[in-house]
């Protein structure tokens, strides 16, 4: 089940408001964390499908491996270049240090996948000046863009 991130912000902030731009105009580079060369994890296919949509993705796991030919790093912080998109494939209780990451790099945004929810992050984040979305997968809604 979804969970509705739509934000009493008089800027009449929506879900899917931010899916389209984050999508469309944020930027190209997406730091996936929790990507590793393990194939059957939703991230490795997210990340292939990302990569199909012209999308640049970074893998970021404490492996530091490199995922369908671009290099890994063991954390947000390795990364020696700048982050558009930080979309987290790790579980609620890790995921709001990594949007707290995801702002100290000056990231743009911030996706929570499927079943990652944590509303005092979202509140952080959006009050940091990112758009987010979480519980949703950009594998599902960038194909519905048309």
């Amino acid at each position: 089940m979804s969970v509705d991130t739509t934000t009493t912000d008089p800027g009449a902030y929506s879900a899917a408001e931010a899916v389209r731009r984050i999508l469309t105009s944020t930027g190209d580079t997406w730091a996936v964390v929790g990507l590793s060369s393990n194939r059957s994890r939703a991230a490795y296919g997210v990340a292939a499908v990302l990569q199909r949509f012209g999308k640049r993705i970074v893998p970021v796991h404490p492996k530091a491996e490199t995922v369908h030919g671009e290099q890994g790093y063991a954390s947000l912080a390795d990364i020696p270049f700048p982050v558009d998109v930080v979309d987290v494939f790790v579980n609620s209780g890790l995921a709001g240090a990594v949007a707290d990451e995801a702002v100290a790099i000056g990231a743009k945004a911030v996706w929570f996948q499927l079943d990652v929810i944590d509303e005092d992050a979202f509140a952080r984040t959006r009050e940091a000046g990112l758009d987010m979305v979480m519980d949703r997968c950009p594998a599902i809604e960038i194909p519905l863009l048309g």
